[in-house]
């Protein structure tokens, strides 16, 4: 059944890998390098991120949502604390589902893009792992032609083969393939990382950091990467290299997002208003006449506000000579 389901995913790993080799071996690199399939595999990658793009900026707008309604997330749970009767439970979540609809966050919207990634992460996993056998066999692997699965089998990165992973190091240098895949592994959960903790760090809203929500981020910023460096030592290389391209990819769009995008109320936004300032532009979200106002009518209010010091005999009466 599990092969049943990855079938088009493969067969969309096969065909956009065979697109790229024959589009890099057009341009007059070797067939059978290992530098000509890692950048089919980076290929591949950044095909599948760029057309996950609306998934990532459903995303944002998800997570947005979610972090702005914790506040009264906070109050409901208040509302119904100790009531443990169906009513009371069903009350509840359709209170819930009511604040998701008016804020349109869903929960689910922040695991869309890693969702929709993973059977073609299985995909490729797949394709690799079968190599060594359709090759010994004469056969090919869906769309990547038996020539080209002969190829992919014979090529090396750094003495080591791309379907190889820690456990199973191939035909190739055992201690080079070791080396690279264990170097790929701690670089894919360093980039998971840091991945994860740009959102949590810069983009979040001070009254959303006090919320559960920010201490259940906080545990999975720690337990994700730690799952994906022990399962990583059954990836293959070429696996490893996609999700850590993968993982760059991600950095770099959360990073723009969050900088020229960020959450009301953020580090982020401060940063964004203080280089806004700092140009002679008013904060985001307000015209320079809003601005000027509101500065207007701050230093008005500070001066209602200002009261006369008491000044000492002393010092009123050198004030008097300088008078």
């Amino acid at each position: 059944m599990f092969d049943i389901i990855l079938w088009p995913f493969k067969w969309i790993v096969s065909l956009i890998l065979t697109g790229f080799h024959y589009l890099f071996t057009t341009l007059g690199m070797d067939p059978a390098s290992g530098v000509t399939w890692t950048l089919a595999i980076i290929g591949l990658t950044l095909v599948m991120r760029t057309l996950t793009i609306p998934l990532f900026l459903k995303q944002i707008k998800s997570m947005r949502g979610m972090q702005e309604l914790q506040p009264e997330m906070a109050k409901l749970q208040a509302k119904y604390k100790g009531k443990t009767d169906q009513l009371s439970r069903q009350a509840m979540a359709q209170e819930q589902m009511e604040l998701y609809k008016r804020t349109g966050a869903n929960p689910l919207s922040s695991c869309l893009p890693i969702i929709v990634q993973m059977p073609i992460f299985f995909g490729l996993f797949q394709v690799l792992r079968g190599v060594p056998a359709a090759a010994a066999a004469g056969e090919g692997i869906l769309m990547l032609p038996a020539d080209l699965v002969k190829q992919f089998n014979d090529s090396y990165i750094f003495q080591a083969p791309l379907f190889s992973t820690m456990m199973q190091p191939g035909n190739g240098n055992h201690f080079a393939t070791i080396l690279i895949a264990a170097v790929l592994v701690v670089f894919m959960s360093i980039t998971q990382f840091i991945t994860m903790k740009q959102l949590s760090a810069k983009n979040m809203s001070d009254s959303a950091k006090e919320s559960p929500m920010y201490r259940q981020q906080q545990m999975m910023l720690y337990i994700f990467p730690i799952i994906f460096a022990v399962s990583g030592i059954n990836f293959p290389i070429g696996v490893l290299i996609y999700w850590t391209i993968s993982n760059l990819w991600s950095m770099g769009q959360q990073w723009w997002v969050i900088r020229n995008n960020p959450t009301p109320g953020s580090q982020a936004e401060r940063e964004l208003n203080a280089r806004r300032a700092a140009k002679g532009l008013p904060p985001v979200g307000k015209t320079k006449e809003q601005h000027e106002r509101e500065q207007e009518e701050l230093r008005e209010r500070a001066n209602r506000g200002q009261r006369v010091q008491p000044v000492g005999k002393k010092r009123q009466k050198q004030q008097n000579r300088r008078k």
